[in-house]
């Protein structure tokens, strides 16, 4: 009986000394495993950094960019489409109107009434429609026959007390690239057309859209399709004639600016308006330089997507792309250093299964536990359980991919502003749309801070960043406005306002002088990194101007 009991004892002594050898190799193996996971993450933050001499790199290179397609457009690959400036308005339009913001798979129709640049727009009304799947993979006249089908309902509603005009003017605005859509090549028609904004493909658009009003018995008529960065530069410029830029900041991203027309040889074979300015459609989503810091992760996804090797920029700042760059650094990390356990979730396989309003919520989460960053963690991956410090660590990767983007959107709002010669003492509005901006808190915060580190505290109050007036898809109203006053026989141009536009061209004059100190200050800093942020923002043309001072 002692025999069998020592026996017993020295089996329980053996299997508590395996278990401690097992547990103390378990510990073991997962330090090094969150050493590893650590390591991982300090090479992306690294390989993602933007500090302030990249950025100017990246803004200067934008500025050269720029020039070069303005000048010569076979001398590039990123091509800006130029346009005259017949759909921004003068500030002077009063009246009700309509319009029209065609999204991915829905449409936004509005109807609002604006009284003058001294007071805000008014009696907004606004419908949002889901577009079905047997539309969307239709023809674009089936999808315009399905807008103006409802847009006579929303019409009807809203008509009551307030008559649309005979044969109004209503804008059109799209807020994605035609030619350059998410669906896949032929899943609808519309996406297969180039889309030069206010050129022959929006006004052909335009026709067949106004073809289906008249169908359905709406007064109303579109005079062009024009992309919705567009449409939010006329807000800005309806309001403040300062207005120089605008930028979309949504799913997709784009930047349209206003252009002295001289820039650009042969009004870029667009004639130029009598006021001698152009709007230039950027594109910038294809912008792209060495100096963008781009990681493994980034151009695994590039290759893997339906346009390899173009819209560099817009994968790296576009809210479609924010969320799967994350999930595919998680994804590494899970296989190779089992940050969610052995088994690697399915669900975290499943590419573009983050979206940026998940990496939003995620980011910015501030509770103790990161409460939020489990929530979604289960409910976008199915992922249960992870100890505090995983969910810090998540929360640092959606950070850092936030604020590289969010950063570089700001170095090239600068570069807009340094090709336009308005950086010293000159007041420059930039409107910014879209869901990005507007909803992401920390994404606009970074943003900001990225513009007032380029230029320091004294010139960064030049430069204006605003919301989008009236909302997200609110441009077609002005848009609407501004076709309709133009068309306007009676309509004669205040002399203060010809005045005021005949002063900012003589700023026009100046902007030349400022470019070629540009090219001089890029050549400069091409080489070397270190500079004061300050100092290499100087206009030297620009020393005798007067300015006023105006916050972010």
């Amino acid at each position: 009986m002692r025999k069998e009991v020592a026996v017993a004892a020295v089996a329980t002594v053996s299997t508590v000394v395996v278990a401690g050898v097992l547990l103390v190799r378990w510990k073991k193996r997962d330090e090094r495993r969150w050493k590893q996971t650590q390591r991982m993450f300090r090479k992306f933050a690294n390989d993602c950094a933007t500090p302030v001499p990249k950025l100017w790199h990246v803004a200067f290179d934008l500025v050269s960019d720029m020039q070069t397609s303005l000048s010569d457009q076979s001398q590039t690959d990123y091509v800006m489409l130029p346009s005259v400036t017949s759909s921004l308005p003068s500030g002077t339009e009063e009246g009700l109107y309509y319009g029209v913001n065609l999204r991915e798979d829905n449409f936004l129709m509005m109807r609002a009434r604006l009284r003058g640049r001294n007071d805000p727009i008014t009696d907004l009304d606004r419908e949002e429609v889901e577009i079905p799947p047997e539309v969307i993979s239709g023809t674009y006249k089936e999808l315009f026959d399905y807008i103006a089908l409802k847009l006579a309902v929303f019409i009807s509603i809203n008509t009551k007390t307030n008559p649309i005009a005979p044969k109004g003017k209503m804008g059109f605005t799209v807020s994605f690239p035609l030619h350059d859509g998410p669906a896949a090549a032929g899943a609808n028609v519309i996406r297969w057309k180039s889309f030069p904004v206010n050129e022959a493909a929006g006004k052909e658009l335009a026709k067949d859209f106004n073809e289906a009003l008249e169908k359905h018995g709406i007064d109303l008529r579109v005079t062009t399709l024009v992309d919705a960065t567009l449409g939010d530069l006329s807000g800005g410029r309806y309001y403040n004639r300062d207005c120089v830029a605008a930028v979309t900041l949504g799913l997709a991203t784009n930047a349209v600016y206003v252009e002295s027309a001289q820039f650009v040889p042969n009004g870029g074979g667009v004639d130029k308006n009598k006021f001698g300015e152009m709007v230039i459609d950027m594109q910038w989503g294809k912008f792209n330089t060495p100096h963008l810091p781009i990681t493994q992760f980034d151009m695994a996804l590039d290759s893997e997507s339906s346009n390899p090797g173009s819209r560099i920029f817009e994968k790296l700042i576009g809210g479609r792309y924010l969320g799967e760059v994350v999930r595919r650094v998680l994804l590494k990390m899970a296989k190779e250093t089992a940050l969610f356990g052995e088994t690697v979730p399915d669900k975290l396989k499943t590419p573009y299964i983050l979206r940026s309003p998940d990496m939003a919520a995620m980011h910015q989460d501030t509770s103790e536990n990161r409460d939020a960053v489990q929530e979604k963690l289960m409910e976008v991956f199915g992922i249960a359980s992870t100890s505090l410090a995983v969910r810090e660590l998540v929360t640092e990767v959606c950070d850092v991919v936030a604020e590289r983007g969010a950063r570089l959107a700001g170095a090239c709002i600068v570069g807009i502003m340094k090709k336009r010669g308005r950086i010293n003492d000159k007041k420059s509005v930039v409107i910014i749309e879209g869901g990005l901006y507007e909803h992401y808190r920390v994404f606009r915060n970074l943003l900001h801070s990225s513009i007032w580190e380029m230029l320091g505290g004294a010139l960064a109050d030049n430069v204006i960043v605003e919301h989008a007036h009236g909302g997200s898809g609110a441009g077609a109203i002005f848009v609407a406005a501004a076709h309709s006053q133009i068309r306007h026989e009676s309509f004669d141009p205040p002399l203060s306002e010809i005045r005021n536009r005949k002063g900012n061209d003589d700023d026009d004059q100046m902007d030349l002088l400022d470019w070629k100190d540009d090219q001089s200050d890029s050549a400069s800093l091409k080489g070397g990194d270190q500079m004061d942020s300050t100092a290499e923002t100087s206009d030297h043309s620009d020393s005798s101007d007067a300015g006023s001072k105006n916050k972010i």
